[in-house]
């Protein structure tokens, strides 16, 4: 399973980008950042519930800090250098020499966190919409709400190196701007919580900064067990005790429900979780449009959406009168929905550690 949309599934931990490959619209992110909540007692201290699966109610996850901090300030490089770029038609050598002005483009924003991680961010030229950090609010956006290229808007620009991964597009603007003399870079993670850091390590190759990002992988990978170690002292220790948990992606104006289920990425998050990933358990692979039949059998105690997804179905109310068969759930009995950002759920990034935690806390510790 690829995140590339040459595929049947393009699926990431970095949300959006699961939908690249699939007739399913593109999350519509906000430009906003996220608003900070602040220092948190760490997840080890938290007061949970003794029942997590007897919570009622919706909750929201938010993270601590949207900021992204720099592995390093001043990263070394060797330029040129020869970098695989994983183009969507196959594996091409590229020779970067350039890369004073940077535009990092992905459905996620996953790839301009990388770059403002791996310290390049006063070299990034413009963002993606999905690119919501405080770091890069004052950067032209030159992707629309659907997440389309503006061809014109790039070249305006004039970014020496473009990186991407093929979940924005049309393709043939990427193409163009090759045609057109910019150096185009496609990185390539498959789905996980080993994707934060190879992007880190791809995204680092094509600037000519192995070092670098072999830094910020290694802080990644120790972040993420550090989270997941976490979690794994406040979750319930017996299996049957565990919160069943099942990922649904939204677009009520498309009238689009999707169940995100095995190598889709939401499967590993949930674990990371400390939950059972209901559509796995019934055989859900990758993404599938939801089915009454599929969504009972699964019977979630919580229901993860992106919040853009559930206001978009008119929040909580309007997905239970659309979808009866969500009430017939114990996550819709008790109304128990753990929304988060669009573009931060299934990031692939050096956010993932915060969205870990902040899920843990919605699911374990709402309120807290």
């Amino acid at each position: 399973m690829t995140r590339r949309p040459a595929l049947a599934l393009a699926a990431a931990l970095g949300l959006s980008a699961l939908l690249a490959g699939c007739a399913v619209p593109a999350p519509q992110s906000t430009s906003e950042p996220t608003a900070p909540v602040g220092p948190r007692v760490p997840l080890t201290e938290l007061v949970v519930a003794d029942d997590p699966r007897a919570l009622t109610g919706p909750s929201t996850a938010l993270i601590a800090d949207a900021a992204i901090e720099p592995v390093t300030d001043d990263p070394a490089q060797t330029l040129p250098t020869t970098v695989v770029s994983r183009d969507l038609d196959g594996d091409r050598e590229v020779v970067v020499d350039d890369t004073s002005r940077i535009l990092p483009l992905d459905i996620a924003g996953s790839i301009a966190a990388t770059v403002f991680a791996l310290g390049f961010g006063d070299q990034v030229v413009g963002r993606d919409i999905s690119t919501t950090f405080p770091e890069a609010e004052g950067l032209p956006v030159v992707t629309s709400g659907g997440h389309a290229i503006n061809s014109e808007a790039v070249l305006a620009l004039r970014p020496s190196i473009v990186i991407t991964d093929g979940t924005v597009g049309p393709t043939d603007v990427v193409l163009q701007l090759r045609d057109a003399g910019v150096t185009v870079v496609y990185v390539d993670a498959e789905p996980g919580l080993a994707a934060p850091s190879e992007l880190a390590r791809q995204v680092a190759a094509a600037l000519g900064a192995s070092e670098a990002g072999e830094l910020l992988a290694a802080q990644l990978e120790q972040q993420l067990a550090d989270v997941v170690a976490a979690i794994e002292s406040i979750r319930p220790e017996a299996p049957e005790d565990r919160v069943r948990i099942l990922f649904l992606y939204l677009r009520g104006a498309s009238g689009i429900y999707y169940l995100f289920g095995e190598e889709s990425g939401a499967d590993e998050l949930i674990e990371a979780l400390g939950g059972i990933d209901v559509a796995g358990e019934i055989g859900w692979t990758g993404l599938r449009p939801m089915t009454d039949e599929a969504l009972i059998a699964a019977d979630p105690d919580v229901i993860l959406v992106m919040t853009g997804g559930l206001e978009s179905v008119g929040g909580v109310d309007g997905l239970l009168a659309e979808k009866p068969a969500v009430g017939l759930t114990r996550a819709g009995e008790a109304r128990r929905f753990v929304d988060m950002a669009d573009g931060e759920v299934l990031s692939s990034g050096p956010r993932t550690p915060a969205v870990l935690d902040a899920l843990a806390r919605a699911i374990y510790a709402p309120g807290e």
